[in-house]
Order: C-alpha cells, then sequence, then structure tokens
C-alpha cells in the first residue's frame, strides 16, 4: 500500500465528520435565532390551525429527507430517546458520523497496529457518538430527577396561595432552570392549546421516565376526579423524594468498593491486551490465529460479559 494514500484518507475522513457536524448543528442554530428573532419583534407564529400545523410538519418531514435518512436503518430512528436527551441532532446525522468514525478507526487501526484489529477500531469509534447520546440522556434525566422534590413544592405553594394547577407548572416553568423548566412549560403550553391537562401529563411521563413523576401525574388524575388537597399530596411526594435520595446516596457510598472493583477487573485484562498488541504483536496473534486461541478468545469474551452483569447485579439496589 502507498504509505501517503492512508493519510490521505484518514484526512478526508475526518473533513468529512467535520463537516456533517457543522450542517447538523447549523440548521438547528437557525431555527432558534429565528424563533428568538420573531419573539422579540413580537410576531405570532401560530397563525394555522393544530390540523394545518401538523399537517405541514408531516409533509415537510417526508419532503426534507435527505439520502442518509433513507440510508438509516429503521432501528437508529431513535426519535424518543433523541428527545429524552434533548439532543438536536437529527438521528440520520448521528449514524452518519457514527460511519465515518468506524471507517476511520478501520482505518487508524490497520495503520499503527495491523488489520486483524480493524473490527474492534471500527465498532469502537461507531459506538462513541451512540455512547454520547445515552450519557447525554442519562444526565438529563438524573438532574430532572433532582430537580423534581423543588419542582412539587413550588407546584404546591402556588396552589396554596390559589393559583391553578396550571398556573403553578407556568412559575415553575419560569423560575426553575432546565430541563425541568422546558419540560413543565411544554404542559402549560399544551393545555393552553387546548390539550386536557392529564393527557399533557401524560405525554411529560413519556418524554421522561421516572417513577417519581408517574406518582406525581398519578396523583393530579386521581385529585381531578375524586378531589382533596393537591397541596399536600405533592408535599408528601416531595418529602418522599428527597428521603428517596438520601438513602440513594447511602447505597452508592456503601456501593462504592464494588463498583470500583467491577471497573479494574473489567479494565484489567482489555488494557494487558492493548498493551501487549502495542509492544509484542507476535506474542497476542495466536488468540485469532490459532484455532485453540480463537476459542480462548470467545471464552474470555463471554466469562468477562458475565462477570460484569453479576457485579452490575450485586451493586446496583434499587431504592
Amino acid at each position: 500500500m502507498n504509505p501517503i494514500l492512508l493519510p490521505v484518507i484518514v484526512g478526508g475522513l475526518v473533513v468529512a465528520m467535520v463537516i456533517l457536524l457543522y450542517l447538523a448543528l447549523r440548521r438547528n442554530d437557525e431555527g432558534r435565532a429565528s424563533e428568538r428573532l420573531d419573539q422579540l419583534v413580537g410576531r405570532n407564529t401560530r397563525t394555522d390551525s393544530s390540523a394545518d400545523l401538523l399537517l405541514k410538519q408531516a409533509l415537510e418531514e417526508v419532503d426534507k429527507k435527505t439520502l442518509m435518512d433513507r440510508l438509516t436503518p429503521e432501528f437508529f430512528n431513535l426519535t424518543r430517546l433523541f428527545e429524552q436527551a434533548d439532543c438536536n441532532i437529527k438521528p440520520s446525522a448521528l449514524f452518519g458520523v457514527s460511519l465515518v468514525l468506524s471507517v476511520l478507526g478501520a482505518a487508524l487501526s490497520i495503520w499503527l497496529v495491523n488489520i486483524y484489529v480493524a473490527p474492534m477500531g471500527a465498532l469502537g469509534l461507531f459506538s462513541l457518538p451512540w455512547l454520547w447520546l445515552y450519557t447525554k440522556r442519562a444526565n438529563r434525566l438524573k438532574a430532572f430527577a433532582a430537580q423534581l422534590p423543588d419542582a412539587m413544592e413550588l407546584v404546591a405553594r402556588a396552589l396554596r396561595a390559589g393559583h391553578s394547577l396550571a398556573a403553578g407548572m407556568h412559575v415553575v416553568a419560569e423560575e426553575m432552570p432546565g430541563p425541568i423548566s422546558k419540560e413543565f412549560g411544554r404542559v402549560y403550553e399544551e393545555q393552553n392549546l387546548g390539550i386536557p391537562l392529564e393527557e399533557a401529563l401524560k405525554g411529560m411521563c413519556e418524554r421522561v421516565p421516572n417513577l417519581d413523576l408517574k406518582f406525581f401525574v398519578t396523583s393530579v388524575a386521581i385529585q381531578r376526579q375524586t378531589g382533596g388537597d393537591l397541596a399536600e399530596i405533592l408535599d408528601r411526594i416531595g418529602h418522599v423524594i428527597r428521603e428517596r435520595f438520601k438513602i440513594l446516596g447511602q447505597v452508592k457510598a456503601l456501593t462504592a468498593e464494588g463498583r470500583l472493583s467491577g471497573v479494574v477487573l473489567i479494565a484489567l485484562p482489555i488494557g494487558l491486551f492493548l498493551m501487549m498488541l502495542w509492544m509484542k504483536p507476535d506474542y497476542v496473534e495466536l488468540l485469532w490465529k490459532d484455532p485453540m486461541g480463537v476459542k480462548m478468545s470467545i471464552g474470555a469474551i463471554v466469562l468477562m460479559l458475565i462477570g460484569s452483569y453479576a457485579i452490575k447485579k450485586i451493586v446496583d439496589i434499587k431504592v
């Protein structure tokens, strides 16, 4: 192989990845900027009816399908996951970035090590964007759960002051930071547009899979049917959530040693394998060239997966 060809290919893939990221983020930035300008000048954008808006949005989504949208498998059409992560990148764009990174990982593996490591490098870099998406979703849901007790108390105070439940949610949307302000604000806007409050709250539960939030939505639905002091119910829910967070912190402190042991036991063989592959490749080539080495490699991977699952079940205590 020409030694100049591989750096050129790698450089071209990096440039293509940067261009894809720029195009994916630019459209969302322009949309947010136009919305802010419309709000500043007081321009009313809701001139059509709800049915017309839904029909227009569906037609625009069909017309705006790019080549990457058609190439993206249905499995990667994870609209709900992207919505839960509050990610402004389209699934097709993230899938395209993953493909570019996988090719880049395979090329780097061939260049730096050998061709046998190319699948590992491709799979590792392909999973990086999805790992980022999962981390972003987990952090957002964790921040929402931490803000929920304060939101419950704020809504309870608004109810005691004589406001309605919708007005209490509007107070949460105005006074508290994201992500809870965005979700409560969306519920407030949906019920203003004519959607029943119960349906708007159920939609928020689908966007934010949180057990405490389901308690809140269920209590609101029961109170609206049977009556009762909703402010006191919300105070009790907030108190229960705070106590659960205290117990969860104690559980994490008690299981910290087990979790760290699991990380070390899983990372140690992988790190040792990569180090030996870098220092003495011919020493570990038997793991995929010799039939017995292949069986040993498969057995080691299976045992590592079983061990990691067992450690996770031991330290993952539900509260």
